[in-house]
Order: C-alpha cells, then sequence, then structure tokens
C-alpha cells in the first residue's frame, strides 16, 4: 500500500491506464459527491466488503478513498493481504479533494 498525496494520486492516476477507483465510504457519504467513474465498495459492510473486493480483478491499479482517508488506509491493507498488489490510499480522503465531483 501506498499512501499518497492528493496531487500524486491524482497525477499517477491520470497516467494510469490500469486503474480503478475505489469509494469505501458508506451510502450517505456518496450521495455528498464522487470522484467520477468511482466504484463503491463500503468497508462497513465487513465481511461482504471482503467479499465484494474478492471479485475485482487483481490485475488492476486500485486508487482507493474514503472521507478522510483512514478508512481507505485499512481497505488498502485489506487488499493487500486478499492479493491486490497495487492499492493507493488517497491521503486527506474526499474532504481535501480538489478535482473533479460528480
Amino acid at each position: 500500500m501506498a499512501d499518497l498525496s492528493q496531487q500524486d494520486w491524482e497525477a499517477q492516476l491520470e497516467k494510469d491506464s490500469n486503474a480503478v477507483i475505489l469509494d469505501v465510504r458508506t451510502e450517505e457519504e456518496v450521495e455528498e459527491g464522487i470522484i467520477p467513474n468511482s466504484i463503491n465498495i463500503d468497508i462497513y459492510k465487513g465481511q461482504e466488503f471482503v467479499e465484494e473486493l474478492e471479485k475485482l480483478d487483481k490485475t488492476k491499479n486500485y486508487y482507493v478513498y474514503c472521507r478522510s482517508g483512514a478508512r481507505s488506509g485499512q481497505a488498502c491493507t485489506i487488499m493487500n493481504s486478499l492479493g491486490f498488489d497495487k492499492a493507493f490510499n488517497l491521503q486527506g480522503g474526499f474532504m481535501n479533494w480538489e478535482g473533479e465531483t460528480a
């Protein structure tokens, strides 16, 4: 797992043709807006979260975010333990996101 600053996360994402953006916030938080093209899997769903992760392509590079960066850090650790090699945590999360939102 790598913790990336907002600038590094966005710059790396823009150049990555194998990227998937993963939002691990709750449905209520997602209603406040999302980073475009994100898929949402709520980390608070516990075992269901792990089951949903298992369905994802482990050869992709995952750019993970939550509200502040704490849960997405946990999600990256879980993903690494499941065999995902490339999981990048957005430091500061959606709260500090200055890029495009949908």
